[in-house]
């Protein structure tokens, strides 16, 4: 009798694996004990916030901290940090504690969860990441714990702290604050905006990159990978800082009002959190037009390979740059400090930023006609941050009709998993073609 084999490569396992935390967190959100009025979230709701939170999104159609009981926040926590560090390491972390072997299988998932190049030492990485996670958690959850006792009761400030720390790390952008404020009581606030941005930007750089900063004292080098991403990150932040800073100066509604140092606070914690954080100090329906769109550009590149971010990625954007460069100057190859970087990685970079692209245009397109009448920068805004699992929001997610929280719903999954991981799956495994057409030649501009 013939056996009849199911197969699961990793894409499909991964896709999975986060519907699945999702499907899990939307049943438990939909029980009485997870809200404040004892009526639990409606399905689509508890769709919607599972979703957001397992794909470290961060928008909501109800305000997190006065909706939902601390059964129901520790739910949206926990889907925060199995989101973020993805479900293999998770599973990973309870291997370890129970003492098991980590199989080949499950060693090619976490190296495609980890986005790692190589399968060599992912196990010490996925070891590492769970360390470098409680730390950096642990330490921003103390900062920030310590300033808000000077706002609230010792109790209530931990675990403010460690909410906010877990979240943001995760680039998640979900808070306690209340009605939507985030943490615009603190704009100009050095303890909490400088605590805050550090732990999107540790976040938001990469696991693999983490691990290599921490070994650099020994090797003494770093990857072409790693350079890239520092570069990129730094140069995203500090543009953007300088340009909120100049487009928001005489914003009466936003930086105006604040002392320089306040404008300056602020305009870094706009430019770091537009990095898929979704955290705000300042009201983002307030920003001018100018700064919205630089706001969206800068989410839709979003964070780095391998981290707890969205967006096409910052070596994705770093690599199309270079073509554009090389072929402007009239070069065949694109080279990053005297490397060149492979066709490969460059069709690649193509199909992630088309497929980014198209997705964004269609369901802002859809959502013009599910949500009629609403300013149209606003539903690009609202997509653009669903997409690169940003959660800024200029307030249209909690008046999204039922239709549009559907189409946000997909737009937050496929922005996490990934365009590339979510075509993968859902197709045969790709062959080699037998043989190859001649070349043709077409003229471009």
């Amino acid at each position: 009798m013939r056996r009849i084999r199911y197969y699961l490569d990793p894409p499909k396992i991964l896709v999975l694996g986060f519907a699945l935390i999702i499907l899990i967190g939307t049943v438990l959100l939909t029980l009485p004990v997870s809200t404040t009025n004892g009526q639990g979230l409606s399905i689509l709701n508890a769709l919607f916030t599972a979703t957001s939170a397992t794909c470290v999104t961060g928008l909501v159609v109800v305000d997190t901290g006065t909706t939902f009981t601390m059964f129901g926040q520790l739910i949206i926590l926990f889907m925060i940090q199995v989101g973020g560090l993805g479900f293999m390491t998770f599973a990973t972390l309870f291997a370890f504690l129970l003492g098991k072997r980590i199989s080949l299988k499950e060693r090619i998932l976490l190296q495609e969860s980890l986005n790692n190049l190589s399968m060599e030492g992912v196990v010490r990485l996925a070891k590492r990441i769970l360390i470098f996670t409680f730390v950096i958690e642990l330490v921003g959850a103390i900062l920030l714990s310590i300033r808000f006792y000077f706002d609230m009761p010792l109790g209530k400030a931990i675990y403010y702290g460690l909410f906010h720390a877990i979240s943001n790390f995760n680039n998640a952008g979900f808070d306690l604050m209340g009605e939507f404020h985030s943490l615009t009581s603190y704009v100009d606030d050095p303890t909490v905006t400088l605590t805050v941005s550090s732990l999107i930007i540790l976040g938001g750089i990469g696991f693999i990159v983490m691990n290599e900063l921490f070994e650099f004292r020994i090797s003494k080098r770093l990857s072409l990978h790693t350079k890239i991403v520092l570069m990129t990150s730094f140069v995203l932040v500090v543009v953007g800082t300088i340009c909120i800073f100049i487009l928001e100066y005489s914003n009466s509604m936003t930086l105006k009002p604040l002392t320089f140092s306040g404008k300056v606070l602020g305009s870094l914690f706009q430019s770091v959190t537009a990095r898929t954080a979704g955290a705000n100090t300042l009201n983002i329906g307030d920003l001018t037009q100018s700064s919205l769109l630089l706001i969206v550009f800068l989410m839709f590149v979003g964070a780095s390979p391998g981290s707890t971010g969205g967006g096409i990625k910052t070596t994705t954007f770093a690599t199309l740059l270079g073509a554009v460069w090389s072929q402007i100057r009239g070069k065949e190859d694109v080279i990053f400090y005297r490397q060149r970087i492979e066709y490969e990685t460059i069709y690649k970079a193509l199909t992630v930023t088309f497929s980014g692209v198209f997705l964004v245009m269609f369901m802002t397109l859809v959502l013009t006609i599910s949500e009629h009448g609403k300013d149209f920068l606003m539903i690009l805004f609202e997509v653009t941050s669903a997409f690169a699992t940003v959660g800024l929001s200029m307030g249209l997610t909690p008046e999204l009709t039922p239709v549009g929280k559907a189409m946000i719903i997909f737009t937050m999954f496929a922005g996490r998993v990934g365009p590339l991981t979510i075509a993968f799956a859902i197709t045969m495994r790709r062959k080699p073609d037998p043989f190859r057409y001649p070349k043709g030649k077409i003229m471009i501009g």
